[in-house]
């Protein structure tokens, strides 16, 4: 684990289980689940498995194997939901609606009306649909880190 979980913190609590996530990925690193608010469907949230609020905070030596697991669930997001490819972002204090570090995985392909950083948002159909998703991602999954 990167560091301690931080009662309280949305996604720390996603992380521990204490709080309901569509998790596709949850190991000693990092945890990975379906963003409730996403730009397309299928678009997930890494977050390093213990409280650190921004890219500055992640030890060094917790860096590569935290964006081994973001190269992983990108490869994910694009082979289980047939993706042309993927955006991966992250925002350091301004814009960054939970103060804990997280890189957005969203599903990309051409024409899909992505354009510069305005970030429309969709809504999944119901919790089956969301479950549909997860799964997917999930099984496509390499967690040969």
């Amino acid at each position: 684990m990167i560091g301690e979980l931080r009662p309280g913190c949305l996604f720390c609590d996603i992380a521990a289980g204490d709080k309901p996530g569509h998790v596709v990925l949850s190991d000693e690193v990092a945890a990975a689940f379906l963003d409730s608010r996403p730009v397309f469907k299928g678009h997930v949230l890494v977050v390093p498995n213990g409280h650190v609020e921004t890219l500055s905070d992640l030890p060094a030596e917790a860096a590569g194997p935290f964006f081994l697991r973001v190269q992983a669930v990108a490869r994910a997001v694009e082979a289980g939901l047939e993706a042309a490819g993927t955006f991966v972002a992250m925002n350091n204090r301004i814009s960054q609606s939970v103060p804990h570090l997280h890189v957005h995985v969203v599903p990309r392909n051409r024409k899909d009306g992505l354009r510069g950083f305005f970030w429309p948002r969709v809504k999944y159909a119901d919790e089956a649909e969301i479950e549909d998703y997860a799964a997917r991602v999930r099984s496509a999954l390499d967690t040969t880190f």
